[in-house]
């Protein structure tokens, strides 16, 4: 049964949800009192007013979290574990009330926030698991006369920094394993999506989690806020999902106390359509791979590569799934498309299809900003692109499909390599062995093999080349968040 969503509904799970700063367990103005409007992408219209952290609010929140730290390191495995647990379950019973908030803030439809949610309490759930089996190791010595103990131990206090995409997901897969591992922490929201981090660091406080082990920080000035944060020298640890641009100049303040650093930065996903696959899984990868979050997604196909014999069929059946998606507000029923996240990078989109078309790319839907209040876009597919074309080397961040044809399998791999990322590349075909042989040859830290979705929090994500360092998920996660300890025991 699809749920009628009212002003008045929507209004009132605005108002419940918190728009205070959080922290030492605690809800708080900012300090100087400012504030900044959370804006609803699909009508341009503010939903709220959040406050809006200074300098000193930082301060306030690492310090939180430092003095929170050894407690919490100290934790029994298993309490940590029943936190996250708790939390896991919270987020399941206010799924509709999260998911809501989500759409509003971040524009996405119903549908896609409710599987957001699901997908984000998973982290929790987890890494619920991963807290009770953090194991070390015991040896003796190839000489003997002495015992090897090798123990983990938590990073220390961490800083996040997540990204509007996925308002909800990102930071529990960052708070799950750290939370896990017992890291105290201080997270900072994009500023066009505040509300559902907000919303989390109340469950949190309700399924237990300690004062001041973590601190949710939302500002304007994001560079000015978290700088001297992570040059202080008492957070050990920065986990960023964002740009790669951001990500360096991160690195090089993490550089100054040799900081332990995540970073799932920018992506370039490539999705080659090879001669022999099942075009009808084809084009239902490709709608997956392209669509999910309306292509506001590092894990977006934002190069298509179809075998020539197979493209203009290919195309064919794209186009015809493409133009019968439904662009309209999240809340209404039907809609599968959502607005892009705000009017600048809705006109970066419409900006890099005009440059695709300049170059010689045909159109064979969409194309264009439709009317109205929003900052929409609508479904695109485009063929023949060139690789002098833009949207070839930058990310798109939109729902706009480019095909380019290739000849054989060497021409395919060269051009999905022909890139400075390496975070996820998909791959169609019913060959087992060039399935392997391809996804080997891919210079990316996921391959999605006759998939459109590799994101699974079993399992490890993150890049290479530019796409960042370390991974999140999986029995990998919790190990970015532990530093490893030998013992030397003398035995004579």
């Amino acid at each position: 049964m699809t749920e009628t969503i009212t002003p008045a509904r929507e209004a009132d799970v605005v108002a419940q949800a918190p728009q205070q700063l959080f922290i030492g367990g605690r809800w708080v103005d900012a300090r100087g009192g400012r504030t900044l409007d959370v804006v609803d992408p699909s009508t341009g219209s503010t939903l709220c007013a959040v406050a809006d952290a200074s300098v000193d609010d930082g301060w306030d929140a690492l310090h939180a979290a430092d003095a929170a730290q050894a407690d919490f390191a100290a934790m029994a495995p298993r309490e940590r574990a029943d936190i996250l647990r708790r939390a896991f379950e919270l987020m399941h019973e206010r799924a509709d009330d999260l998911a809501l908030l989500m759409t509003l803030e971040m524009g996405k439809p119903l549908a896609e926030s409710r599987g957001e949610v699901a997908y984000a309490a998973e982290f929790f759930r987890h890494f619920s698991e991963e807290a009770v089996r953090i194991d070390g190791g015991y040896q003796v010595a190839p000489k003997g006369g002495t015992r090897f103990l090798v123990t983990k131990q938590p990073v220390g206090v961490s800083l996040f920094v997540t990204p509007w995409n996925f308002p909800l997901a990102m930071g529990t897969r960052k708070l799950g394993p750290a939370l896990a591992a017992g890291c105290a922490s201080v997270l900072k929201p994009a500023g066009q999506t505040p509300l559902s981090m907000l919303a989390l660091a109340e469950i949190l406080r309700e399924a237990g989690v300690p004062d001041g082990v973590v601190n949710i920080l939302v500002t304007s000035d994001s560079s000015g806020v978290m700088e001297p944060l992570i040059r202080s020298g008492i957070a050990r640890k920065l986990s960023f999902t964002g740009s790669t641009g951001v990500g360096r100049k991160l690195l090089e303040q993490c550089a100054e106390h040799v900081m332990r650093t995540s970073m799932e930065l920018g992506g370039n996903a490539a999705f080659v359509v090879f001669d022999d696959a099942d075009l009808d899984k084809a084009v239902e990868g490709a709608m997956l791979a392209k669509m999910r979050n309306s292509g506001e997604a590092c894990t977006a196909a934002n190069r298509i590569f179809v075998h020539r014999d197979v493209i203009e069929e290919f195309g064919r059946r794209l186009t015809e799934r493409m133009a019968a998606l439904r662009v309209g507000r999240g809340v209404d029923a039907g809609v599968d498309v959502g607005p892009m996240i705000d009017a600048g990078q809705r006109d970066k989109v419409a900006e890099l299809v005009s440059d695709a078309v300049d170059s010689g790319a045909r159109v064979l839907a969409g194309g264009e900003t439709p009317g109205g209040e929003g900052y929409f876009y609508l479904p695109t597919v485009l063929t023949d692109v060139p690789g002098s074309a833009r949207m070839r080397d930058e990310e798109i961040f939109g729902p706009v499909a480019p095909l380019t044809p290739f000849d054989t399998e060497e021409e395919a791999i060269a051009a999905v390599n022909s890139t400075e990322f390496g975070l996820v590349n998909y791959v169609y075909t019913e060959g087992l062995t060039r399935g392997l042989r391809v996804g080997e040859a891919l210079e990316s830290g996921m391959v999605g093999l006759n998939q459109g979705v590799v994101s699974n929090p079993a399992a490890p994500f993150g890049g290479v080349k530019e796409s960042g360092l370390g991974r999140e998920g999986g029995s990998e996660g919790i190990d970015e968040f532990l530093e490893t300890k030998y013992l030397g025991i003398g035995m004579a």
